[in-house]
């Protein structure tokens, strides 16, 4: 009964907010990294069926650096009126807070949550004319030869840093990491073998797997990836080792509330269709929409969950 009032309730103010005008003008997706990371690519999928179903175009801006931290800013300063929205990934939302004593943005209280959009599995990559052929290969050099191994990530606090220092927690080794300006850049440096390894969302990776520029060596999901059949999981080698990440679209706090519903609505439209849907699967996505609440609920519950594992397992900003 309470969900069904709900609904009843973002679909008046939805409704609202359509009657109001809205929008009356294109619309700024802000995404704090970098393009053809992602992030990015699910956004532009997303942005691109919703801006044919509202009528006005959504505008997709890249501006990286800092794992995210700079441009999230500028989504928290931005007017609250609906017409700049924040495509975050969960690192910049719940591992971000945890690596950083000083924050220029509080995320449950500088954004509004809109939707969860997206959840995307990630894979363990080496470069293809190394000698890693699996995660037991990269763990049995690492042991042999403590630091001589590297591995590159988006930067501080980026999912690829949080990826990896919990396999080397859970591995028992000890690797350099090398941070970069985004996650493109560091996939890049992988298939060159500037870099030992590192892990990656399959949608920045896959295309680069595919074209044997890069050599998937472990994917992060308990199970083996349907898109990677023949990639071993990481648990194989390091039993009860999983990492994936989300995809979420927030406003400034402060937008009124009808203007989130829309958007909610207009998400969960968008990705409701059977194109959006296909093109996001053969990417390495899951669709996980949500209401504001339960991204907010989410959202806070991950924030404390990272917390608890960083405090254990030492993870901090460089």
């Amino acid at each position: 009964m309470r969900f069904a009032t709900a609904l009843l309730l973002a679909g008046v103010a939805a409704t609202a907010a359509a009657q109001s005008g809205y929008p009356s003008k294109p619309i700024l997706m802000l995404v704090p990294l970098q393009a053809a990371s992602a992030v990015d690519n699910a956004a532009r999928i997303v942005a691109q069926k919703m801006s044919d179903n509202m009528g006005q175009p959504i505008l997709i801006e890249n501006q990286p650096g800092a794992a995210g931290l700079i441009g999230a800013e500028r989504v928290a300063k931005a007017a609250p009126d609906g017409y700049t929205i924040g495509g975050f990934n969960d690192s910049i939302m719940t591992m971000l807070p945890n690596v950083h004593s000083k924050m220029p943005w509080d995320v449950l209280k500088d954004f509004a949550p809109v939707s969860l959009v997206a959840s995307m599995e990630w894979v363990l990559v080496a470069s293809p004319s190394g000698a890693y052929r699996n995660a037991g290969d990269l763990i049995q050099a690492a042991k042999a030869r403590p630091g001589s191994l590297n591995y590159s990530s988006g930067g501080s606090g980026s999912p690829q840093h949080v990826a990896m220092e919990l396999f080397k927690s859970r591995a028992g080794v000890f690797m350099t990491h090398i941070p970069y300006r985004g996650a493109s850049a560091a996939a890049v440096d992988v298939a060159t073998g500037q870099v030992d390894a590192s892990f990656s969302g399959m949608p920045t990776a896959f295309t680069l797997i595919k074209s044997g520029k890069l050599r998937a060596i472990g994917v992060a999901s308990a199970k083996r990836s349907p898109v990677l059949p023949d990639v071993p999981t990481v648990s194989e080698f390091l039993p009860g080792f999983e990492f994936n990440s989300l995809f979420s679209i927030v406003v400034p706090a402060g937008t009124p509330k009808e203007i989130v519903a829309r958007l909610n609505a207009e998400i969960a439209k968008a990705v409701a269709a059977p194109d959006v849907r296909e093109k996001l699967v053969a990417q390495g996505f899951s669709v996980v929409a949500s209401s504001p609440e339960g991204l907010y609920k989410s959202t806070k519950d991950q924030l404390e969950r990272y917390g608890k594992l960083f405090r254990q397992v030492g993870i901090k900003a460089d």
